[in-house]
C-alpha cells in the first residue's frame, strides 16, 4: 500500500518507519525542515519510566516501548538512550508516588520505598523538605530526543520506498478518500493518511480540537556548579509531586543539559507564535527547586525553552480511525515521546494486518489492563 503521513515529529517518523519496514511506500509531509526545531519532539531529551500513577495500561506498555526502541537502535546502529533509574517523591498530602508504587506492585514491577533518613544518604544532593515518601526503581532513563528524531529522519531518507517532503505544509486532508492538498496546491493520494501533526493537528482536523488542545510549556536548563556536575550526570531522573507543583528533573547525561520542568498544563498558546519565556513564569518551580535541591542557589539558569504539547483532559492518547482511509494520531499529553517507536510500529501493523481499529484506540489510550475509567 501507499501511506501518507502528515507530521515529521517522532510519531509521524516512527509511523513512517513502521510502514517502510513492512515494505510499503511512504510519503511524509512536514511543514518545516526535517527535523523541525518547533516540533514537540525537538528537545535535548525525554524520559521513559515505569511509574505511571494509576494508569496501569501505560505502565504495562513500557516494556513493549523498550523493545521497540531496541529494534530502532539496531536499525540505526546506535543507542540514543541512557539509563538513570527513577526516583518518585511525594509530600504535602499528594500521593502520586504511592499510587505508582501500588500499581507497579500489582503487575510485578515493585518499587523500593526509601525512608526519609535514607534518602539524603543515598542521594546527598537532595533535601527532604516537604517530602513524606520516596520510592525507587532501577528502570527508567533518558531518551536523547532530538538526536533520535534526526537519526530516524536520516534513516528513512535513505530508504528507497520513503519520500520525505520537508518545508511542505499541508492545508487540507480528506481522510475519507485518502487525499491531502499541500499549501502550494499539489494533491497527493494514498491508501491511508495518518495525521500526526502534534499541536497543529486540530487545524487540519477541527473535530479533534474539541478533545486535543495545544498547551504551551516552559522548561529550564541550568548550568551546574563544578562540584556537582559529575554527581548529577550519574544521578536519577526525579518525579516529585508535593501538591503545589509537579516537578520533573532530567539528569545531564552524555553532556546534555540539566533540565527541570513541571507537569502543569497551560492549555493555552499558539504553536506558531513567537516562543519567548521569562523566569518569572517559573517562580513556583524555582522556589520548589530551592527547597528540594541542595546548593541550588549556585545553579545558573542557562536558558528557558518553550515547547508545545497537545493534551487531552484525561492525558490519554488519541489514535483513532477517522474516515474510510484515515487515522488521527495524537499520542502526546506531555508523556508521549517514550512510546513513539512503539506507537509507530503498532499503528502500521494494525493498518497493514487489518486489526480492529477500536481495539487499537483502546490500547493506545492505555485502557488495556487499566480497568474501568
Amino acid at each position: 500500500m501507499k501511506a501518507i503521513i502528515v507530521g515529521g515529529g517522532i510519531m509521524g517518523l516512527a509511523t513512517a518507519w513502521g510502514f517502510a519496514r513492512r515494505g510499503h511506500e511512504v510519503e511524509l509531509f512536514e511543514q518545516g525542515p526535517l527535523p523541525n526545531p518547533l516540533a514537540s519532539s525537538m528537545d535535548e531529551h525525554r524520559l521513559i519510566r515505569h511509574p505511571y500513577g494509576t494508569h496501569v495500561g501505560y505502565a504495562r506498555m513500557i516494556d513493549d516501548a523498550y523493545a521497540a526502541w531496541d529494534l530502532l537502535w539496531a536499525e540505526l546502529g546506535q543507542t540514543l538512550y541512557e539509563p538513570s533509574g527513577t526516583l518518585a517523591l511525594s509530600g504535602n498530602g499528594a500521593d502520586w508516588a504511592e499510587r505508582s508504587a501500588a500499581a507497579l506492585a500489582s503487575i510485578g514491577r515493585p518499587m523500593t520505598e526509601l525512608s526519609m533518613s535514607e534518602l539524603p544518604r543515598r542521594f546527598p544532593l537532595l533535601d527532604t523538605k516537604g517530602l513524606e515518601r520516596a520510592f525507587w526503581i532501577d528502570t527508567g532513563g533518558v531518551l536523547l530526543a532530538q538526536d533520535i528524531v534526526a537519526a530516524l529522519a536520516r534513516h528513512l531518507g535513505a530508504q528507497a520506498n520513503v519520500t520525505l517532503h520537508g518545508d511542505t505544509p499541508v492545508r487540507a486532508v480528506d481522510l475519507e478518500h485518502g487525499r491531502i492538498v499541500t499549501k502550494a496546491g499539489a494533491t497527493h493520494e494514498g491508501d491511508v493518511v495518518v495525521v500526526a501533526a502534534g499541536a497543529w493537528a486540530p487545524r487540519l482536523l477541527p473535530a479533534l480540537g474539541t478533545r486535543v488542545v495545544p498547551s504551551r510549556q516552559v522548561v529550564i536548563y541550568f548550568d551546574l556548579p563544578e562540584d556537582q556536575r559529575a554527581a548529577w550526570a550519574r544521578g536519577p531522573m526525579i518525579i516529585e509531586k508535593t501538591g503545589d507543583v509537579g516537578l520533573y528533573l532530567v539528569p545531564p547525561v552524555r553532556g546534555r543539559g540539566m533540565k527541570v520542568g513541571d507537569h502543569e498544563f497551560s492549555r493555552i498558546g499558539d504553536p506558531a507564535a513567537t516562543r519567548e519565556a521569562q523566569e518569572s513564569e517559573m517562580r513556583a518551580l524555582l522556589d520548589r527547586c530551592g527547597s528540594l535541591l541542595r546548593g541550588f542557589d549556585r545553579w545558573q539558569v542557562r536558558h528557558l525553552k518553550v515547547c508545545f504539547y497537545s493534551v487531552t483532559d484525561d492525558e490519554r492518547f488519541v489514535v483513532e480511525k477517522q474516515g474510510a482511509k484515515g487515522w488521527a494520531m495524537s499520542p502526546c499529553s506531555g508523556h508521549g515521546f517514550k512510546f513513539g517507536a512503539l506507537m509507530g510500529l503498532e499503528l502500521a501493523r494494525t493498518i497493514d494486518e487489518g486489526r480492529d481499529s477500536t481495539a487499537h484506540a483502546r490500547w493506545a489510550a492505555g485502557l488495556v489492563g487499566d480497568g474501568p475509567t
